[in-house]
């Protein structure tokens, strides 16, 4: 293959990217293969002594870089909000995202109980996640939703959740967590998340969390795992 095909490929696989950050939900994602895509395109530039595509696209990597690091470089305000039943936001939140949220939870259904738990995880004060759960005096919640925008799916949201920084699961009766699968995308992180798939009591998939486990609960008090 000749040097100048090489170039040429180069110049596609720049090209890729670039269209590929585009389509990217996720921010952080569409910053990284921006990125790789800008840089690969300088490459092409100069490989090919095009001054005026070098230029431009080190302009891009700087302008990805310095948006990378206020993203990776700060640490995120993560605030619990509490929303009652009936509460119209949370019912046009839903609504919005209801196609999303059954790309990832697809057997999740509405239902305004008044003795179901919902919160808004806030990041930066921007609604970024919702989470819905069942907390009937017993020893399991039963998470119901726990959902995160495509903006801010970089696990940070779930890992200041499943925290004691949340507070949620403060109530000291409560020693598991008992989630029901998703598609394989919600249960890969469930799993992440430090669930674990168990029998439920219907014979059915169960994804089951020890609190104890989680950080910062290692005081809580533990009860054995049901060994079903």
């Amino acid at each position: 293959m000749s040097a100048g095909a090489v170039f040429e490929l180069i110049g596609y696989l720049g090209s890729a990217l670039v269209v590929t950050s585009l389509s990217m939900k996720s921010i952080l994602r569409l910053r990284l293969v921006g990125l790789a895509g800008a840089t690969v395109f300088s490459t092409y530039g100069i490989l090919i002594e095009a001054y005026p595509i070098v230029i431009t696209n080190l302009v891009i990597v700087g302008i990805h870089l310095y948006f990378l690091r206020q993203l990776l470089g700060r640490t995120p305000v993560f605030t619990v909000l509490e929303v009652q039943q009936g509460s119209r936001y949370l019912e046009r939140f839903l609504n919005h995202y209801a196609d999303d949220i059954a790309a990832f939870q697809p057997d999740f259904h509405y239902e305004p109980r008044p003795d179901r738990y919902r919160a808004f995880i806030l990041r930066d004060m921007v609604p970024a996640g919702l989470f819905m759960c069942d907390i009937d005096g017993s020893e399991t919640g039963h998470v119901q939703l726990d959902y995160v925008i495509p903006a801010y799916r970089d696990l940070k949201v779930g890992r200041f959740l499943y925290s004691s920084n949340s507070s949620i699961f403060a109530d000291p009766r409560i020693t598991h967590l008992e989630s029901p699968p998703g598609t394989a995308k919600h249960n890969a992180y469930l799993e992440r998340m430090g669930f674990r798939e168990v029998a439920g009591a219907d014979g059915g998939r169960r994804y089951r969390l020890r609190l104890a486990d989680l950080p910062g609960q290692a005081g809580r008090r533990s009860v054995p795992d049901d060994p079903r």
